[in-house]
């Protein structure tokens, strides 16, 4: 059998761009927009991968139950990484500029996903968030990419 045999599933892929309006700093649930594009795309197997294109935001999955987890993760990076440290010569754009580039360097800017019999693999307590590490508001994209079949 050669590669025109009809029995064999052909690899596709498909991709989608989303904008996220963050009222500043925090974590925003983007899980329900992640998961409809992706059901709608009809792939029994496959891998997604999620992209914010960007420096001073970044992406985790995150438990999706407790906000008290969201809360205390948010207070632990500004606690680790505080705003105003005199040792940060990089202050272009405000006080929050560096500590969010060093939050997103700490965290991820992608997340690679696996799709299994039509659904994304997520543990029942996960979500996937947009972590928002400027104060003030911002509009982030978010780039999806899909491949399988």
């Amino acid at each position: 059998m050669g590669p025109s045999d009809s029995s064999k599933t052909k690899m596709k892929q498909n991709s989608y761009k989303f904008s996220v309006h963050s009222k500043g700093q925090g974590l925003y649930n983007i899980t329900q927009k992640i998961k409809s594009w992706t059901d709608a795309q009809g792939f029994w197997e496959g891998l997604l991968t999620v992209f914010c294109s960007h420096t001073s935001a970044s992406l985790i999955i995150q438990e999706n139950a407790d906000p008290d987890v969201l809360h205390d993760l948010n207070k632990f990076l500004k606690r680790i990484v505080p705003e105003n440290d005199p040792v940060y010569r990089h202050k272009t754009e405000g006080s929050d500029d560096m500590p969010a580039h060093i939050r997103s360097a700490l965290t991820h800017t992608h997340l690679s996903i696996p799709i299994s019999e039509g659904r994304l693999t997520l543990g029942t307590w996960q979500g996937l968030y947009l972590f928002e590490h400027r104060t003030h508001p911002h509009h982030r994209t978010i780039a999806l990419h899909l491949l399988g079949e």
